[in-house]
């Protein structure tokens, strides 16, 4: 049975190394327009942007899991993070940990963390942090958990942690690069 021009021509369009490649550069374009939303980590409230929020993996037996995150204010005026809720835990806390004369000191924030006008407050390893304290259960590698921030001006934010291996690194950021 002969074939017609029109069908020997769409079998040979697929068949094509341009062709080929167009359908792929296609398929990559769209790809590339949804990828900031899958990527995005980021909760807003009010003036307040929290991004890429964070924990390490526990291991068995562990009370307690650190939370990081970044909280970006572009208002005019400062505020304050002053409590986080979870159920990953019983309680949670902003820390500050911080080494004097060769000695390292982790206390609680009982005024809150402020976040400047215009600033932002970085919570990392080493530094301010958040603590989920007698936790319900061991946040493991690849899950996430919720947790609750409330801010005093801003009001209440839920947000996804997600959970890192055992003393892993700190991801990367949408947007940083290795200098």
């Amino acid at each position: 049975m002969p074939i017609s021009n029109s069908a020997s021509r769409a079998s040979s369009f697929g068949n094509s190394v341009p062709a080929r490649l167009g359908l792929v550069s296609a398929a990559f374009a769209v790809l590339l327009v949804g990828a900031p939303a899958a990527f995005a980590h980021e909760f807003k409230v009010g003036n307040l942007e929290i991004d890429h929020p964070w924990s390490r993996a526990t291991p068995p037996g562990a009370k307690v899991a650190g939370g990081y995150l970044t909280i970006k204010n572009s208002g005019g005026e400062p505020d304050r993070l002053v409590s986080i809720a979870s159920d990953v835990s019983q309680k949670a806390e902003v820390h500050e940990m911080s080494v004097k004369d060769g000695v390292m000191t982790m206390r609680k924030l009982d005024s809150g963390l402020e976040i400047p006008a215009n600033g932002k407050a970085e919570l990392a390893p080493g530094g301010y942090h958040l603590m989920f304290i007698g936790l319900n259960r061991q946040p493991k590698q690849g899950e996430k958990f919720a947790a609750t921030l409330t801010f005093e001006k801003a009001g209440p934010v839920t947000v996804e942690f997600n959970v890192e291996a055992v003393g892993g690194a700190a991801p990367k950021a949408h947007g940083d690069h290795a200098n």
